[in-house]
């Protein structure tokens, strides 16, 4: 979940490159005179504020990239313009991922697959401290999504409420397909794809085979009254995965069913509470 040292070499590269035309244009430090200077000798106070000058002056991008004053190929140049598109704000660092670090949007939920630098996020970051809110800028890079090599974070920690909404957005995102790994797809087109679907298995047969061997499951007078309701339950279930493995699904009649279930899971606590022991 981080970029190859080649990768990491090149972002490095430009955005030093980057960085010190944004500070020479606006004449901020102006005592170093070249890029090697300004990515060796420059404070990191400094190199802060520069950086945020250069989101704060992004049509300096394009001026940049039209003057090219430290001769890079059309292809770098392209990286440097997709810059633009940078995402400036406060993510909750959920979770580590093989693929990538999840980030999770302060402001709106949207849920990003980050890439590590020279060193993954997992790295930098033990899994104990999730989540954990920082401040960061990102971006596109070679069709994946980067950090800009600097991410503040916040002094907070956060409750099982705080914690638990921060997964859901995450697993929600994951349930369908909308997980952000890359800015070349546009927002509107990720929102309307539809879930990742894949070859599997139909249940249906199988399902009302048990269907059938469960309508055998009847309780009287004579047996105890706990059994009433745990049949109910077991062809509550079977109707329940029958309806949630059709070509098509209706959600109404699921949650319809789910909700009578819970009745019946009540009426077997209470019956049980009765008891003898």
């Amino acid at each position: 979940m981080k970029l190859s040292t080649e990768e990491a070499d090149l972002f490095f590269k430009l955005m030093w490159a980057l960085q010190f035309y944004v500070k020479q244009e606006l004449g901020i430090c102006p005592e170093l005179s070249d890029v090697a200077r300004y990515k060796d000798d420059c404070s990191l106070e400094d190199k802060s504020v520069i950086r945020q000058a250069v989101y704060d002056n992004s049509h300096l991008i394009d001026k940049f990239v039209a003057e090219n004053p430290s001769g890079f190929t059309t292809e770098e140049l392209a990286i440097v313009s997709q810059w633009k598109g940078f995402l400036q704000g406060d993510f909750y660092i959920e979770r580590f991922l093989k693929k990538h670090t999840i980030f999770v949007s302060y402001q709106t939920e949207a849920v990003y697959g980050v890439q590590g630098l020279y060193e993954a996020l997992d790295e930098m970051f033990y899994s104990a401290q999730l989540p954990a809110l920082v401040k960061a800028v990102l971006l596109p890079f070679k069709g994946k999504i980067v950090y800009d090599g600097l991410l503040h974070g916040y002094n907070v920690s956060f409750g099982r409420g705080i914690s638990g909404n921060i997964k859901d957005a995450y697993l929600k995102a994951k349930q369908n397909n909308r997980i952000i790994d890359s800015f070349d797809v546009p927002s509107a087109t990720l929102l309307a794809r539809p879930a990742k679907k894949q070859a599997i298995k139909d249940w249906q047969p199988e399902i009302r085979v048990l269907q059938a061997q469960a309508k055998q499951l009847k309780a009287g007078d004579a047996y105890p009254a706990l059994y009433s309701p745990v049949f109910s339950l077991v062809k509550m279930s079977l109707d329940l995965a029958e309806q949630a493995t059709a070509d098509n699904v209706d959600k109404d009649a699921l949650y319809k069913m789910l909700r009578k279930m819970g009745l019946t899971v009540n009426r077997a606590y209470k019956l049980l509470e009765r008891e003898d022991d």
